[in-house]
């Protein structure tokens, strides 16, 4: 655990690195015409219309020069396209949201194309939908939504709801918090987020199942120093959100990290959560698939992945 001098420099730190008053103020939005796409771009609009900022749309045209050699015309073709919904979709969100937005439409590979234009935008923030197909183990996600999550330099917010419901404010913030230094990043944002909007802030910790792990047998003795060890962690949790000002509530749970996460998010209603990245980048990959990506999945509320 780290002192009480060195949480209050990681909020220093990060304060300086990206302060409250202009969080999120530039955001590229991955758009492809789908629903979800849609619900990203109208989120990030709200946000918008709500705290200032900019927001750029992302159409990514991917053209499998193998499959379509022998028909060039369609890459010209699925550029008029990408240009036809990126005009419609800009058109509504002007005329309902009063906010103006510019679109890029380049040729290549969705998630390196939308990583790419954020760097070059210096974007804070990518909004992107995911379509959180069930079943596919490998793919929980899809590969656009992991490849930009892996990629990104800034924090990903990842909408998976109807546009009806999207209004770019978070009340109420559930924060997965382990004691490293990714959980401790992912309670700064929260904690600048909640005093932007006046946010209630929920600390989760899940013991892990070593015995599923080891195949140990969960005694008395090592339950009670499993909860030990739980509390320490939500306590300099609380230390560190104190240092920021701000008060959070912390909750303790015993089973599947991703399972108790998305079970509590929907039990309190909480409208976000925030996710410390673990620097996915290499053989970290596979990191990606097992608990953040599950949440992602699963969660009823927008998923923000903080860098």
């Amino acid at each position: 655990m780290k002192s009480q001098g060195t949480v209050a420099n990681d909020i220093r730190n990060a304060d300086k690195t990206l302060p409250a008053n202009t969080l999120y103020s530039n955001i590229v939005v991955g758009f492809d015409g789908s629903e979800y796409s849609r619900a990203a771009l109208i989120e990030s609009s709200n946000w918008i219309k709500r705290h200032g900022g900019k927001a750029v749309m992302v159409h990514a045209v991917y053209f499998d020069e193998e499959e379509f050699g022998n028909a060039p015309e369609q890459l010209e073709k699925r550029f008029e396209l990408g240009r036809k919904i990126c005009y419609q979709e800009k058109n509504a969100v002007s005329d309902g949201l009063g906010i103006d937005v510019e679109s890029i439409i380049c040729e290549g590979e969705p998630p390196d194309i939308i990583a790419s234009i954020a760097r070059e935008k210096n974007a804070d923030l990518i909004a992107m939908g995911t379509h959180g197909r069930k079943g596919l183990k490998r793919l929980l996600m899809g590969s656009v939504t992991s490849g930009v999550i892996v990629n990104a330099s800034c924090d990903v917010l990842v909408v998976k709801k109807p546009c009806s419901t999207c209004t770019g404010k978070y009340g109420a913030l559930l924060i997965p918090f382990d004691g490293s230094e990714f959980s401790r990043k992912a309670l700064v944002r929260a904690c600048q987020l909640a005093k932007m909007d006046g946010a209630e802030i929920t600390v989760l910790y899940v013991i892990p199942r070593y015995e599923e792990m080891v195949g140990f047998f969960k005694t008395s003795s090592i339950k009670n120093s499993l909860f030990e060890e739980a509390q320490k962690i939500v306590d300099s949790a609380n230390k560190l959100a104190f240092a920021q000002g701000v008060s959070v509530k912390a909750v303790i749970e015993e089973g599947s990290a991703s399972d108790r996460i998305v079970a509590i998010a929907d039990m309190l209603k909480n409208d976000l959560v925030i996710m410390g990245s673990y620097g996915w980048k290499g053989v970290d990959k596979a990191i990606l698939g097992s608990t953040a990506e599950r949440v992602i999945m699963n969660a009823g509320c927008p998923v923000l992945v903080v860098r």
